[in-house]
């Protein structure tokens, strides 16, 4: 359920009594499609003052689709559900869709919102508390009031964009929009997820709900109490990794094994940083040291939130693509990481037989044709690599 700082009502008296004037009477609950002019034009009126709010909300556009009126238990009572809509201004492609369920009531003024809430979905951020933002170069930062400040964040994020596009080009927007919400409970909320679960994830790249297929990620959610215990440089790492899947949204598909798409975010993230593979993968030093050695690489369920041995699998993963991008260059790496997403199903090399053995042969078939080596090769070398972190 929304409070009064809740969504709607992100400034003082905002939106909290908008009606319209010169309403008839209360009708009985059974006539209900009787007042859907009058109730649409409610929430057009409500939409518009979202969109012409306060500064710290920058939207392109709001509205209100998809209205379903139904009785409210009284003559003055009504409920409705609707799909709310927005764009974030410069930064949202498509529409950004929420379900809502509104309680409205009747008064001599005319139909007046009560309560809206989310039904389904993750909420917005503005559901949360009173929106904060920070502008950068190349980012977008929405906080909520009360949270850490977004100020490094955007510093961070206006660091990443132009170190992700030395590696991965400009075909992508070059700007980030992160949302930092004001506790670890509020980030789990905003990923429709246990809390537990998420704990000591730092940050994920998620797509706005409602985006069409292909844009599989557009914005960055960062846990406040996991990205707060960081370092700067770790800190500086973990926007770089996310801003990676950003701009890779477009060569990112379902196919894409996790070792690949959570490696080269890390190896973006690490590039030139000058830190030795045993500071960047020391999980997976310790490991080795203690002579428990990986046989494969990473498969995808070990990149799960709450996964036990998560760490050492991005571990494993940035020092895969490290040896792709030390052993062949990386324009390489990238070109692996296209050529994956391109030789998906309809594809030269699409996967022959289910399972993982026919999605082992299909990467087979990718890393012959863009490295000149099979996948057995690949591991076997990718395993040398993991034994020297004992030395």
């Amino acid at each position: 359920m929304l409070s009064r700082r809740g969504a709607l009502l992100l400034a003082a008296g905002g939106l909290a009594q908008l009606s319209l004037p010169g309403a008839a009477p209360a009708a009985p609950a059974a006539a209900v499609a009787d007042h859907r002019a009058e109730v649409a034009a409610l929430l057009a009126a409500r939409a518009r003052a979202l969109a012409a709010g306060p500064p710290a909300l920058p939207l392109a556009e709001a509205g209100y689709r998809n209205l379903v009126l139904g009785p409210g238990g009284a003559p003055d009572r009504l409920t409705a559900t609707a799909e709310l809509t927005v764009q974030v201004a410069g930064y949202d492609a498509y529409p950004v869709v929420y379900p809502r369920r509104l309680a409205l009531r009747r008064t001599d003024g005319g139909w007046q919102v009560e309560r809206e809430e989310s039904t389904g979905g993750p909420p917005p951020l503005w559901d949360l508390g009173t929106v904060t933002t920070v502008r950068g170069d190349h980012s977008l930062v929405l906080g909520v009031a009360g949270g850490p400040d977004p100020s490094a964040l955007a510093a961070a994020a206006d660091r990443a964009v132009p170190a992700v596009g030395a590696v991965w080009g400009e075909h992508w927007a070059g700007r980030l929009l992160l949302q930092l919400p004001a506790t670890e409970q509020q980030f789990a909320r905003l990923l429709e997820a246990d809390t537990a679960s998420w704990a000591g994830m730092a940050a994920v790249t998620t797509a706005a709900p409602g985006a069409p297929w292909h844009t599989p990620a557009d914005r960055v959610l960062v846990n406040p109490e996991a990205f707060g215990g960081l370092s700067d440089f770790g800190r500086q790492v973990v926007v770089t990794h996310e801003a990676v899947h950003v701009a890779t949204r477009a060569d990112t598909r379902a196919w894409t094994p996790l070792w690949l798409s959570e490696g080269v975010a890390d190896w973006t993230g690490y590039r030139g940083s000058g830190r030795s593979p045993k500071q960047i993968a020391p999980e997976l030093a310790r490991d080795v040291a203690a002579g428990r050695l990986p046989s494969a690489l990473p498969a995808d369920q070990a990149f799960t939130a709450g996964a036990d041995g998560i760490a050492q699998a991005y571990e494993q993963a940035w020092l895969a693509c490290e040896l792709i991008a030390r052993r062949y260059g990386p324009e390489r790496l990238v070109g692996l990481y296209r050529a994956v997403a391109a030789a998906g199903p309809g594809g030269a090399a699409r996967p022959s037989g289910g399972g993982n053995e026919g999605r082992e042969q299909w990467m087979d078939g990718v890393l012959r044709a863009e490295l000149g080596l099979g996948l057995g090769e690949f591991t076997g070398l990718w395993l040398d690599e993991v034994r020297r972190l004992k030395g």
